[in-house]
Formats: structure tokens, C-alpha cells, sequence
């Protein structure tokens, strides 16, 4: 059998543009005209190509960059500065920009409100543009860090041993007081206050503010487990180990493989999530999905019938 080969140095007379390359049906063009069809001032981007200064990368373009990123899941701006070099849907996207990681990331922080707004009329948009059917939905959960320590998540039990604890070492420091006096009974007064005693009441006052704040707003019941950097985090158990973070949902359409809906829990496990995540995703999409796939990590038939 014959076979055919390539060859990367073979030369031709009219060089191909970019847009030669990608197909007139690519989903990627559709991204593209969405965001050319948006009202950016209504969405708070400004859009002035007389600013005077250094110029800035077109605002259109590095939103592109962000809704077709995450719509595959390419959320790291260091990817996505990857992306703007490598891949030919990215390039053709913006224009051959090649933005750098800071950049991108910079644009991220200040225009998140726009984001938002933008990538949940993306996904209504891909369902009138038949890119994104709504009958069959899958979703998955993923373990991210939190940008905290595990030592600083407090739990019931550990709260209340540290109580304990300080109150024994209350009472010991209170009986080396007691010692130093009976042993300079006949000297002149120079016994002063023992300063890891009043540490130890500061350490009792903050493990009852601690206390106070793991429970929850209605005050009727107690939080498992409370960060005192990033309190809406949680203790995540996986084969990278035990950290402080977060449970990572993310809803997709069977279709094109396009996210519909993302959300961060602090569950530990995906028992209590399949029916929130894709009662999220309906909402997004306006209309339920006819089925609804997910692993066996979600498998708990009656909180599924429950919420139904």
C-alpha cells in the first residue's frame, strides 16, 4: 500500500491566510460574530482607538480570547498565551494577536462583570445557533486549592480541644505563679504576671470567635469546618493529597463538547450535586435537558429523587 507523507519545507506561490485554514463552519466563527454583535458599552468596556499612549490590544479581540477559552475549558492565561501561538482557531480568532500571559490575565480582573454577563449569552446564543442541543448533559467534579492552609481549617472537635488545652495551660501557668510566690514569700516584691497567661486567654478568645462564626446565618446549625483565611473553602481529600479548596462542577453539552455551566463548591464529594448543577444549567439554557449523564461519584438515587 501506498503512503502518503508530508513536507513542512514545500514552498508555494500564493502563500494561504489565516482564515484560509479555518473551516467557514468552525463553531469558532461563531464566537467571533457574537462578540462583534455585542453593545460594549452597555457591557462597561470602553471601545476608543484615539486614546493617546502606548496601544492596547483591540478589547474585542482579548474577549474573544476569554469566551472561546472557556468554552473549552482553557482558563489559564498562560494557556491561553500558548493558545494565541499554536493553535489556529486562536490565532485566527484574534486577529494574529499574541498577547502575553499578564496581559490577558489583567484583562480577566477588570472586566468580570462583562465576562459574566457575556458567557451566559454565550450559551443561550450557542442553543439558537444549534451548537449546543440542551437534551443530554454531562457533568464531572474536579479537587482545586484554595489559596489557604489546611492548618488554619478549624473543625468542632479541634475547637473544642483547644480550649481544653488552654485551660490546662491556664491552670498550670497559674500554679507556677502560685510556686514563684510561696518561694520568694520572704523577698521584695517582684513577681509579675506570667505574659504566656494572657496569651492563652487571647487564644481562648479567638477559638470562641471561631466557634461563634462556624455556624451559619440562621444560627441553627453548625458548619462542619470553618478557614480563617478563605472561609468559603473546605478540607478536599484526593490522590494529590489533603489541602484547603474547592469542589470544581462543570456542566457540558453533548454536541460540541461546550460548557454550559461552571460552579465551586466546598463539598467534599459529588453526592449533593448532580441535581443543583443541572437544574443550573437548565436555567442558563431556559429549558430542561431531556437526559443527564454523570459518573458514579453522583449516585445517590434518593437525594437525586428528592430534588426532582
Amino acid at each position: 500500500m501506498a503512503y502518503r507523507y508530508g513536507d513542512r519545507t514545500q514552498s508555494a506561490l500564493f502563500p494561504r491566510c489565516v482564515d484560509d485554514f479555518v473551516p467557514k463552519d468552525a463553531a469558532v466563527r461563531a464566537y467571533d460574530a457574537m462578540v462583534e454583535a455585542l453593545d460594549f458599552k452597555e457591557l462597561g468596556i470602553e471601545l476608543d482607538s484615539d486614546n493617546v499612549g502606548n496601544p492596547q490590544y483591540d478589547p474585542k479581540a482579548m474577549l474573544k480570547l476569554h469566551l472561546y477559552g472557556t468554552a473549552y475549558g482553557v482558563r489559564s492565561s498562560r494557556k491561553l498565551e500558548r493558545e494565541v501561538h499554536y493553535n489556529v482557531s486562536f490565532i485566527w480568532l484574534v486577529g494574529q494577536l499574541k498577547p502575553d500571559h499578564k496581559t490577558i490575565a489583567e484583562f480577566r480582573r477588570k472586566n468580570k462583570k462583562a465576562l459574566k454577563k457575556v458567557l451566559t449569552q454565550c450559551a443561550r446564543m450557542c442553543v439558537r445557533l444549534d451548537l449546543i442541543e440542551g437534551n443530554t448533559l454531562f457533568v464531572d467534579g474536579t479537587k482545586i486549592r484554595g489559596n489557604a492552609a489546611i492548618k488554619n481549617t478549624w473543625t468542632d472537635k479541634r475547637c473544642r480541644e483547644a480550649l481544653k488545652n488552654a485551660d490546662l495551660r491556664i491552670e498550670e501557668i497559674l500554679k507556677e505563679c502560685d510556686e514563684v510566690d510561696l518561694r520568694e514569700k520572704d523577698m521584695p516584691s517582684l513577681v509579675r504576671m506570667n505574659k504566656e497567661l494572657s496569651d492563652s486567654n487571647v487564644l481562648k478568645a479567638k477559638v470562641r470567635d471561631i466557634l461563634k462564626e462556624l455556624k451559619n446565618e440562621n444560627n441553627e446549625q453548625l458548619k462542619k469546618q470553618h478557614n480563617t483565611t478563605d472561609p468559603e473553602c473546605a478540607t478536599m481529600n484526593s490522590p494529590k493529597g489533603t489541602y484547603a479548596g474547592y469542589n470544581a462542577q462543570v456542566v457540558v453539552d453533548e454536541k460540541n463538547a461546550l460548557i454550559v455551566s461552571v460552579d465551586a463548591v466546598s463539598d467534599n464529594n459529588d453526592l449533593n450535586q448532580f441535581a443543583s448543577q443541572i437544574d443550573q444549567a437548565n436555567q442558563i439554557l431556559k429549558e430542561p435537558c431531556k437526559a443527564a449523564c454523570a459518573d458514579s461519584g453522583y449516585s445517590r438515587h434518593r437525594r437525586i429523587d428528592k430534588d426532582r
